[in-house]
């Protein structure tokens, strides 16, 4: 697994923990980052949390909006994190192609979730990357 890799696992299991909890991520890695059983700091993971966190408002419309069927309450925590996660990588991450953005979410999907979730992972990405363009004009 590469280092980017290792680092969206690591920002979805500070995202989940952090909602299960319904604290901030940012402080929930702060405090994990700070205890010496945890690894330390990963720059990445830390870009992907700060992102997930300044934009997920606009995630979270846009996750609403193209999530058929599905509302935000209803989603498992841990879909729901790696959802906002990789529409970070989709429309923010300038560094990410858009591929690899919904490939690396459908992994993490695989690794980490039920047997439905990298299918339903990577239809609403795929549906947010048919038009991630325009939605990037007016970020």
């Amino acid at each position: 697994m590469g280092a980017r890799s290792k680092a969206r696992k690591r920002a979805v299991d500070i995202l989940y923990a952090a909602a299960l909890r319904d604290t901030d991520p940012l402080v929930l890695h702060a405090e994990r980052t700070a205890v010496a059983e945890h690894p330390p700091p990963d720059d990445y993971a830390t870009v992907l949390l700060e992102g997930v966190v300044a934009h997920r408002e606009r995630i979270d419309e846009l996750l609403t909006e193209h999530a058929e069927g599905w509302t935000l309450d209803r989603m498992p925590f841990v879909d729901l994190a790696i959802l906002r996660l990789g529409v970070y990588e989709l429309l923010w991450a300038q560094d990410v192609p858009d591929p690899v953005a919904i490939d690396e979410a459908v992994q993490l999907a695989k690794s980490l979730s039920t047997d439905d979730s990298p299918r339903f992972v990577n239809g609403v990405l795929g549906r947010l990357a048919t038009i991630a363009d325009q939605l990037r004009a007016t970020l």
